[in-house]
């Protein structure tokens, strides 16, 4: 196999713009090593250095663009989609909206070298209410940073081909076959992970109609809505008598948690995993009677069970966290 030299010789900018463009669009396609295989031909002149990066450049923009309208259009359910493709489904979700609250537009800059975050970053930036304008030129900016590093990598190694020509062929042989090995190993690292977290949490998570019933019959539970404050902007509703917290506030507060009723957690991520792995971080901190709900927020709303009104919470408008534990 003699991926990606050989292709390249022929291709040039048009394979580095589709093999960019379909990798941005969420597909396990890594575009570091063509990027890097770029830059290897530049030191050579088979490729011109300002052209692959244009090319690079413009195939980010273009899938970035799509999923900026489309979480402009369709908001988080852009993102819950996502970050299926990603080996941390829950994390995804959360680092990506609190780095961009965090940093704000500056986040675009560095957000493709962070595994994970950079598919998400342009459907966070929408939903944000960030302008495209505002975002094309970050995006174009960021996209550039991470080419430019590609490309550099890989015309240092380059200048090593020029002293040892047949360095060259031997990388063409082999960088195809190692190009699929990296394919193959993300998507057996993927399902490995996920059928190991999905085993462990089985047995734990709690049907709506069970948590229905216990509010009906009066019981105590003590409900915990675990999404982003972006999530609750555009829908501001949440489930009866629940208490809003972050993950990491959560478990860093865990002893202020009653131990004498259900601890009931939801989200509305993919497979309820954030709830799931907060719940197993309580539960090794002593809080045991702790049920991720399943099917979370999403689930709960289809079944046309009641929700609560709230205002929409923004990290800079929210109540301070330590009221409102106080008063459970």
């Amino acid at each position: 196999m003699e991926l990606p030299f050989h292709i390249l010789l022929s291709y040039g900018p048009l394979l580095l713009l589709g093999w960019v463009l379909v990798e941005q669009l969420g597909l396990p396609l890594p575009a570091a090593p063509v990027l890097m295989a770029a830059g290897a031909l530049s030191a050579q002149g088979l490729v011109r250095f300002p052209v692959a990066l244009g090319a690079a450049v413009l195939g980010a923009l273009l899938a970035d663009s799509a999923w900026f309208l489309a979480g402009r259009r369709y908001g988080h359910g852009v993102m819950r989609r996502l970050c299926r493709l990603s080996l941390e489904p829950a994390s995804c979700v959360q680092r990506t909206q609190s780095s961009f609250h965090t940093r704000g537009a500056l986040f675009l800059l560095f957000a493709k070298f962070l595994p994970g975050l950079g598919l998400l970053a342009a459907p966070v930036a929408a939903e944000s209410g960030m302008s495209y304008a505002a975002f094309a030129v970050m995006d174009c900016l960021g996209s550039g940073l991470w080419a430019v590093a590609m490309l550099v990598s890989g015309r240092f190694f380059g200048v090593a081909i020029e002293r040892n020509s047949r360095l060259l062929e031997w990388v063409g042989q082999f960088s195809g076959l190692l190009l699929l090995l990296g394919i193959v190993g993300f998507f057996v690292a993927r399902v490995l992970r996920r059928r190991a977290i999905l085993r462990r949490l089985a047995g734990a998570r709690l049907d709506p109609d069970d948590l229905k019933r216990q509010l009906d019959s009066g019981d105590a539970v003590f409900i915990v809505d675990l999404r982003h404050p972006l999530e609750l902007v555009p829908e501001p509703y949440t489930l009866p008598g629940a208490l809003h917290f972050g993950p990491d506030e959560l478990a860093a507060r865990h002893h202020e948690i009653p131990r004498d009723r259900d601890v009931v957690l939801f989200c509305s991520c993919p497979s309820e995993t954030t709830a799931a792995k907060t719940a197993l971080t309580l539960v090794r901190l002593g809080v045991e009677r702790v049920r991720p709900l399943r099917g979370g927020y999403d689930e709960w709303k289809r079944r046309g069970y009641p929700v609560d009104a709230i205002p929409p919470v923004l990290p800079m408008a929210a109540e301070p966290p330590h009221e409102r534990l106080t008063q459970a």
